[in-house]
């Protein structure tokens, strides 16, 4: 799907991270030390943050709000409608953003929806605001919010048998209406016949959770556990370097843009390696992406774009603008960018939650 959307801007960024902290050498004590020092090396992995064993994505996404709403930079009467993108809510119903909206004492016109999605949530989400907004009035604002928390069940586990990547954080992106805003170009593709490439297999209504140690198969002949997040590395890494050069130069072409046109390419990221042969197939010079949040903080999901931008651009995001491609791809499997010109926020910081 391509698509433009005219008069609609990003108006404030705000990332939420647990203050606990692993480090991957801790981690990988078990590992032979030639592998370890191998994955820190090519891969990227350093140190990556996990929730407490209680806190669940509302936690996460209420201390953002709260931070907003406390700091004064979003009022409640502008808010038009929430968007909470995850892939471990709190329950089944009500929605996070439900229970985002009695926390917080919202207007009973304000939209919840929430919206079960993987690694290209933060798009998946921004494209259902910028549809929203044109049917709202005129002021109001959405608010998307991006959670995930699946680092807490194993928050009692200190030592891994594969590398530890995944991390827990959680971002709020504001978006509203701007007459004098540039046109964003997107494009988004699915593909689900690839979809156990990336898989959890247990939990739902198909395969309810199991105890520790349950294996399944997923479809590739590899019993896996289900309660864990399963990833075909080859399978997702071959699909990311022949599905996400080509996406790219069609939105390009579909923009009318080139690529040394773009500031940044803020991309999501699952490992270091990764981005740097999709950059080089890419033709596009390494110092344009940044590569150092899974290194920092791991890999979030549908979180980590937000990150990305704050983390590596918070503060001169205040006060000036580039153009950006945002670029994720995973879960699905599903792959999508977007050109947007990023700048002139009312906000763009980080906080540290205690959960």
């Amino acid at each position: 799907m391509q698509a433009v959307f005219k008069g609609k801007k990003i108006t404030g960024m705000l990332s939420i991270l647990p203050e606990t902290t692993y480090k991957f050498d801790d981690e990988t004590k078990n590992f032979p030390k030639a592998r370890a020092t191998r994955l820190k090396k090519i891969m990227g992995y350093e140190q990556r943050r996990r929730v407490k064993k209680e806190t669940t994505t509302s936690d996460l996404c209420l201390f953002g709000m709260r931070y907003l709403l406390d700091q004064d930079l979003i009022q409640k009467a502008d808010i038009g409608a929430i968007i909470v993108i995850t892939m471990t809510p709190d329950y089944f119903t009500p929605n996070v953003s439900n229970i985002i909206h009695g926390e917080c004492g919202l207007s009973d016109d304000v939209i919840c929806i929430d919206i079960p999605q993987a690694c290209t949530g933060l798009l998946v989400g921004l494209m259902e605001a910028f549809m929203l907004l044109d049917h709202m009035k005129k002021g109001k604002k959405v608010l998307v919010f991006t959670s995930n928390v699946l680092c807490r069940k194993m928050v009692d586990q200190e030592v891994f048998e594969e590398p530890p990547f995944g991390g827990d954080a959680a971002t709020v992106t504001v978006v509203e209406n701007d007459v004098e805003a540039e046109d964003i170009y997107f494009d988004l593709r699915m593909d689900g016949r690839e979809r156990n490439a990336l898989i959890l297999p247990a939990g739902a209504f198909k395969f309810p959770w199991q105890k520790e140690g349950v294996k399944v198969d997923v479809g590739d002949g590899v019993l896996r556990e289900a309660n864990h997040l399963n990833m075909d590395g080859s399978a997702v890494f071959n699909f990311v370097q022949r599905e996400v050069p080509p996406l790219i130069d069609d939105l390009m072409d579909f923009a009318e843009h080139k690529k040394e046109d773009i500031d940044w390419y803020l991309f999501h990221q699952p490992n270091k390696f990764m981005l740097q042969k999709l950059a080089d197939k890419m033709g596009v010079p390494h110092e344009k992406m940044f590569m150092n949040i899974v290194e920092e903080f791991g890999n979030s999901g549908a979180s980590v774009i937000g990150v990305n931008i704050v983390y590596n651009l918070g503060e001169e995001l205040k006060k000036q603008q580039y153009d950006c491609c945002l670029s994720a791809f995973g879960g699905g499997m599903s792959w999508g960018a977007m050109i947007i010109k990023l700048g002139n926020m009312d906000f763009c910081e980080m906080v540290e939650s205690n959960l």
